[in-house]
């Protein structure tokens, strides 16, 4: 993933209970660890509280095991008067660190809330 930091906003190793019937980990254990580092990366860059509006472009590529440590990596990709576009790419960590496989990948939209949880606009510093 093209971003301005190499180290992941979230590392997170699944337990026995996110494993599905297949021994694959859950779909929705892996969203919803992305929702949470991308949420991460939107109250950082919005400077208060956001929620997750949309999930674009979400893509399944590759199961997640058991044994996998599973590095997420969250960036800002578009800009709005009061949302963002958060992209975000999942990375397993296979055989104890001997493979890295890219496993999931998807587009999270989060707006800015004010003090009544209504949308706000987002100063862009830069």
């Amino acid at each position: 993933m093209k971003t301005d930091s190499p180290e992941p906003i979230l590392r997170v190793a699944p337990g026995p209970s996110d494993i599905n019937s297949n021994g694959h980990i859950f779909g929705g254990w892996v969203l919803s660890q992305m929702d949470i580092a991308a949420g991460i990366v939107a109250g950082r860059t919005a400077q208060g509280p956001t929620a997750t509006v949309a999930i674009e472009a979400m893509k399944f590529i590759a199961p997640i095991l058991l044994q996998d440590i599973i590095s997420v990596y969250a960036q800002v990709e578009r800009k709005g008067r009061t949302s963002m576009g958060i992209r975000i790419e999942v990375v397993a960590d296979r055989a104890r660190g001997a493979e890295q496989v890219k496993v999931t990948e998807g587009l999270f939209t989060f707006v800015a809330l004010d003090e009544n949880h209504r949308p706000r606009p987002i100063d862009w510093a830069d």
